[in-house]
């Protein structure tokens, strides 16, 4: 029924598919920006934790008879590590970016939206109609026009504090104006949480900014953390509404218990060993500079290529070579691109060559 749809995706090279990839591939194209998906060590203490209890499975949604207690430790022991009142896990970060969205822009009020948020909250917002407002990619100017021209009950501004395909950083002025405006600001730190601040907590500590009432914090367990889920970080009273308002909330079996529990082990894991883990951050970040002549402040690196076709190409050659790095095509990016992460499980040596292999074949 769709075979004309799928012969055009293919025509311009944006058809896709599923692919278990060798495992032997040294994997450059994944989040697992720690490489704790291979950490074997900490699967077992997140086993042994589960088997301490009686109940191993979610049976239901939240509010029914899934909330566990594991849930609960994992979300007291993340909102105080970040400074929040109060935390909630959540089935995955489409869910959590889902519930936000589609639950706190009330009637009167207006989403700001950066242009190059995540698809999830982008399908959210479609649900809001005429109150939501997308302003330019990280341009502080901007926002603060449609903020002055745009007022509402309540303004909420919706950003990312990496964006997952350039590797930017939210710019601190965009917490300022949120602060100058009143607004409340969701920040979904997917990409951030894990890799930056002294602590690895994200963008509010690699800021210095002291957490308010009205901040909004979401990220998903599926990244540096290792595991599969979300958590929204919020103030008690946002908490308590999502509880009654957030449909992915309410109509979602409880997130998997073994999966809070290896999030739990392995923030916990981060927490402890921040200091290495940043070390070699900036080391493999030195290694683009050096190699690409490019500056990286996360661990996304973007290289723009020719064409979607070239993109393929790209990467099957790089597969050749031992290495598998994302090739990154409409519509989830505006040109392709290959995006190369800098994996700290993957050695410096072999981010050297995986580097000069691919300035070697494209222009920059």
């Amino acid at each position: 029924m769709y075979e004309n749809e799928l012969k055009a995706l293919k025509k311009a090279g944006r058809f896709r598919e599923r692919k278990v990839y060798d495992v032997t591939l040294d994997d450059l194209a994944s989040n697992d920006y720690l490489g704790l998906s291979r950490n074997k060590k900490q699967f077992k203490k997140a086993v042994k934790l589960v088997n301490e209890f009686t109940v191993v499975a979610s049976k239901a949604s939240m509010l029914v008879n899934g909330y566990h207690p594991i849930h609960r430790i994992f979300e007291k022991e993340i909102a105080e590590a970040n400074m929040f009142s109060e935390g909630m896990v959540v089935g995955s970060g489409f869910l959590a970016n889902l519930a936000l969205i589609e639950a706190l822009v009330r009637k009167g009020d207006m989403l700001f939206m950066d242009e190059e948020y995540h698809a999830s909250g982008v399908m959210a917002s479609q649900l809001l109609g005429d109150r939501v407002v997308k302003f330019a990619h990280n341009d502080v100017d901007d926002l603060r026009e449609k903020l002055e021209t745009n007022p509402a009950k309540r303004q909420i501004i919706a950003v990312e504090g990496i964006y997952s395909m350039s590797g930017d950083l939210c710019k601190k002025e965009i917490f300022a104006l949120a602060d100058e405006f009143d607004t409340l600001i969701i920040v979904d730190e997917a990409h951030s949480a894990g890799v930056l601040g002294k602590n690895l907590l994200g963008i509010f500590e690699h800021y210095k900014i002291p957490v308010r009432e009205r901040h909004i914090k979401m990220g998903t367990l599926g990244k540096a953390y290792g595991s599969y889920g979300a958590y929204i970080l919020a103030s008690k009273t946002i908490i308590s509404f999502l509880e009654n308002r957030a449909k992915p909330i309410i109509y979602s079996t409880a997130p998997s218990v073994f999966d809070t529990a290896l999030a739990m082990v392995n923030f916990e894991y981060i927490q402890k060993h921040a200091k290495e883990l940043r070390k070699k951050m900036k080391e493999r970040q030195k290694i683009v500079n050096t190699e690409m002549d490019m500056s990286c402040e996360s661990l996304i690196l973007p290289i723009g290529v020719e064409s979607n076709d070239f993109a393929l190409y790209m990467q099957k050659g790089l597969m050749g070579q031992g290495y598998l790095v994302g090739a990154i095509r409409q519509p989830t990016v505006k040109k392709p691109i290959l995006r190369v992460i800098l994996n700290l499980s993957i050695s410096t040596k072999k981010l050297r060559h995986v580097l000069a292999l691919i300035k070697h074949n494209t222009v920059q």
